[in-house]
């Protein structure tokens, strides 16, 4: 894994004016810098955000990422500055979470989708930058925090703390079975778990596995161990299922490999069926 250079650690919220940030509207953007950022680089990154000159600004810190991230990931790996940005703006109420991202490496866009919806973020556009490429591992958590001042809703720290381990297990995960498959597994797990918790280790696995069969991927022995782990902390939560399984829904354009799907091969079949068709009628023009 190349050194993560940080990503979005938020400063503690007592540090701010929370009150201002409290009535934030749809179409709002509150924005999130890395400190070691250059006056000229902050500057650029502002202005591809499309931030307005008024924005409600929040520092990250170094010291941060390594208080968020560092059950996780090696000290070595995390990194001495901080430098990937944030822009978050509220999207309209049931328009669920989009995230588009740019100079991220490892981290894919479904895999943050994914670890938001276990945070309990909803109704979101975010997009995450940096102005050199970083691996993307620390965004969550200044993600999570930036929601938090503008929705002005407490997370849950121990959610938070496992919405990060699921960001670092999908990405992971995503190195051997490839990002999109990691990304699409963690998702039906999910799924399935809203539908109808399972009840013990062996209910639990026989989920994984079945999702594994669906997507066509072969698991570990270690890592199906590691989802069950996994899993079994967030299905100790406090979680709300429902609002998982609703938020899912909505991003599913970006979190399900739609291809693969029984919607997607339909779609497929029929596009087939139709260019038999064609070809049989252009034979019959000509025969």
């Amino acid at each position: 894994m190349k050194k993560i250079f940080v990503l979005l650690l938020l400063s503690l919220i007592s540090l701010y004016p929370i009150h201002s940030f409290a009535d934030m509207a749809e179409g709002d953007m509150i924005v999130t810098l890395g400190e070691n950022l250059t006056e000229t680089q902050k500057s650029n990154l502002l202005e591809e955000m499309g931030a307005p000159a008024d924005v409600q600004i929040v520092t990250v810190t170094n010291q941060e990422e390594h208080q968020y991230l560092g059950k996780y990931i090696a000290k070595s790996l995390i990194g001495t500055k901080a430098i990937s940005s944030s822009a978050i703006t509220i999207a309209p109420k049931g328009a669920g979470i989009k995230v588009k991202t740019k100079n991220i490496n490892w981290v894919t866009d479904e895999m943050y989708v994914n670890a938001l919806i276990t945070a309990g973020v909803k109704d979101a556009n975010i997009y995450i930058t940096a102005p050199i490429s970083v691996s993307g591992t620390a965004a969550l958590t200044g993600i999570i925090k930036a929601y938090e001042i503008s929705a002005d809703k407490t997370i849950p720290e121990d959610v938070k703390q496992a919405a990060n381990e699921e960001m670092v297990e999908t990405a992971k995960l995503g190195d051997s079975i490839g990002s999109e498959n990691a990304a699409a597994l963690i998702a039906k797990v999910k799924e399935e778990i809203a539908k109808n918790k399972p009840k013990n280790d062996a209910e639990l696995r026989s989920i994984i596995e079945q999702a594994a069969k669906d997507l066509n991927v072969t698991l570990s022995a270690a890592e199906l161990n590691s989802l069950i782990d996994f899993f079994n902390k967030l299905i100790d939560l406090n979680i709300d299922w429902n609002q998982v399984s609703d938020q899912l829904n909505k991003a599913k354009d970006q979190i399900s490999k739609f291809l693969q799907s029984d919607e997607g091969q339909g779609f497929l079949e029929k596009l087939k069926q139709f260019f038999i068709w064609l070809i049989d009628a252009i034979k019959a023009i000509f025969s």
